[in-house]
């Protein structure tokens, strides 16, 4: 797994570190202090399964440099990791296409399960942004048929039922391998399944065998 990790305070970087780890222990960490630097590691290090900003970092306004982020790099999940717990701040980047806003003041198990929900399809939003009665923006991916499951969930369980590898439904989705394996753990968390072939039996009594 490659994961970018933009903040313009070293010492915060280094605290991240563990935590990424957790996610995968072969990471690789890409380390940028502005959003130049961020923009330039994403364009030299090819495939990246995960991007995490901080809001405010040299180089341009951040709700700006968000919104250039997406649109340079519309497939890479993109997770705002801020110290600003201001409604609005964590709002805008979530409007802006952001899959994610984290405060730096979570604790790191809470940031640990923030990121594999994004990771798993999901969109993450700090708790304190549903204050004084305003609403989060609505998730970006999220199934009708199957409200449990992600939009990408589902396509990473129908390419299951076709007996693909992880390595082959990487490339059909055009993602690592490392994040379809994250998006099986939380297939199999939801489904309450402890395997794939478990997995598969579950998908086809849901009828995601079918074509739609």
């Amino acid at each position: 797994m490659k994961i970018l990790l933009s903040d313009d305070h070293p010492l915060f970087r280094e605290g991240v570190k563990p935590i990424l780890e957790k996610l995968d222990p072969d990471v690789e960490i890409i380390e940028a202090a502005d959003f130049p630097s961020a923009f330039e590691c994403m364009r030299q290090a090819g495939e990246v399964d995960l991007a995490l900003m901080d809001l405010y970092m040299p180089g341009m306004s951040g709700i700006d440099g968000i919104i250039r982020f997406r649109a340079m790099f519309p497939e890479t999940p993109l997770v705002v990791l801020s110290a600003s717990e201001r409604l609005e701040d964590m709002q805008k980047p979530l409007a802006a296409g952001a899959l994610g806003y984290i405060s730096k003041s979570s604790p790191s198990e809470t940031i640990l399960n923030a990121l594999r929900h994004v990771l798993a399809g999901g969109v993450y939003t700090t708790p304190s942004s549903l204050l004084d009665g305003e609403e989060a923006p609505p998730p970006h991916t999220a199934s009708k048929r199957y409200p449990a499951l992600s939009d990408r969930q589902i396509q990473v369980l129908r390419y299951l039922v076709q007996g693909l590898s992880n390595r082959q439904i990487g490339e059909c989705l055009d993602v690592t391998e490392g994040t379809i394996k994250l998006h099986l753990v939380a297939i199999f968390r939801i489904l309450k399944v402890a395997n794939r072939t478990e997995a598969v039996l579950v998908a086809q009594k849901m009828g995601l065998d079918a074509i739609d």
